[in-house]
């Protein structure tokens, strides 16, 4: 069977991914492309590097153009996803891409986006640990997926293996990531010129305000965490298009010991293909995984500081969100979860 797709925010960052990833699988039909400022433009002038789909043009976004396909993509700003999703009851399968259905309360909503809350959907992490299994199982056959936010689904592929263990302290965690600019999506903004990127280090969102804090919280309490979840997170932006480096350090919990620390992630992500744990001693660059849905991580323990400490780097637009999205859609569907997606990244 061959599904038709159509994919919204085409002309951005998140909806180019995901058109270069569906573009060569084998088991969809790209038929329809949306935006909103450049619809009626072809495909081409904004994703000139999509050679194969030159032939689509961009058209409006509205739910009378995306319904009537098998799956429809959403790669919207936050917030204006749900206004779509309301009206694609008859559509088999929606992903969105955005923030809209990935948080389960309506007052970490409010606090950290605001606007109308709609209702959760399937998270798109399949490797992540979730009450003793992994939330692979909860996207057999749905119909609705929320992709995830990168650097969140960074942080919680992280450390999720040692809270589901019990052999760290999620009441103290800190993490601090260097983050290319292409996470804030392809809009002209002042902060993300070249001129105010490149030979620099940016922080932004300091002091508990990003909006990945409650997804991140969420995803632990998931794993297992109980009690308070505290949650330091410092994103830098960095002179790369693309990548994520997360250095994320939690305190070690009372009598764990050196090996009980490793085999908890180690028996976590072992059998997984796109979350690979780095033997003792390495640690991963972002250059390793551009192009690849691969997460790769080092981890190491600090007894002095009494810490363990994990160093993980991911493409922000595949793994962090396009790939996951493709990787979720096919468990969803059955199809073998690797297709169309790649361990291999592009270098130098």
């Amino acid at each position: 069977m061959t599904y038709s797709v159509a994919v919204s925010g085409a002309s951005g960052y998140a909806g180019g991914e995901i058109l270069r990833i569906l573009a060569a699988h084998p088991d969809v039909e790209i038929r329809t492309v949306t935006a909103h400022s450049n619809a009626g433009q072809p495909l081409i002038q904004h994703q000139p590097h999509l050679r194969s789909l030159a032939h689509l043009t961009l058209s409006e976004t509205s739910p009378e153009v995306l319904a009537g396909h098998d799956i429809v993509f959403l790669a919207l700003p936050h917030g204006q996803s749900g206004q779509y999703t309301d009206a694609l009851g008859d559509t088999p399968l929606v992903i969105d891409a955005g923030a809209d259905h990935r948080l389960t309360t309506e007052a970490d909503w409010d606090r950290f986006y605001g606007g109308d809350f709609h209702e959760p959907w399937a998270y798109g992490v399949p490797e992540l640990p979730v009450a003793g299994a992994k939330q692979r199982e909860r996207l057999v056959g749905a119909s609705r997926i929320a992709a995830p936010g990168c650097n969140a689904s960074t942080v919680s592929l992280s450390l999720a293996p040692g809270v589901a263990a019990g052999v760290i302290d999620s009441a103290d965690i800190v993490t601090v990531l260097a983050v290319g600019p292409s996470g804030a999506g392809k809009s002209l903004k002042t902060n993300l010129l070249a001129s105010e990127v490149l030979g620099t280090a940016n922080p932004y969102a300091v002091g508990g305000t990003h909006r990945h804090i409650p997804e991140i919280a969420q995803a632990l309490r998931g794993a297992g965490a109980e009690g308070k979840i505290g949650i330091s997170f410092t994103p830098v932006l960095v002179p790369m298009a693309r990548g994520i480096l997360a250095t994320s350090t939690a305190p070690i919990a009372p009598g764990a010991t050196d090996e009980q620390i490793r085999a908890a992630w180690e028996t976590a992500y072992g059998d997984e293909t796109f979350v690979q744990l780095l033997p003792a001693g390495q640690f991963p660059r972002t250059a390793d995984v551009v192009g690849a849905n691969t997460a790769l991580m080092g981890l190491a323990i600090d007894r002095d500081a009494n810490r363990v400490i994990v160093v993980t780097a991911v493409d922000n637009l595949v793994k962090g969100t396009a790939g996951a999205a493709v990787q979720s859609m096919n468990i969803a569907l059955g199809l073998a979860e690797g297709t169309a997606l790649s361990v291999n990244g592009v270098a130098p």
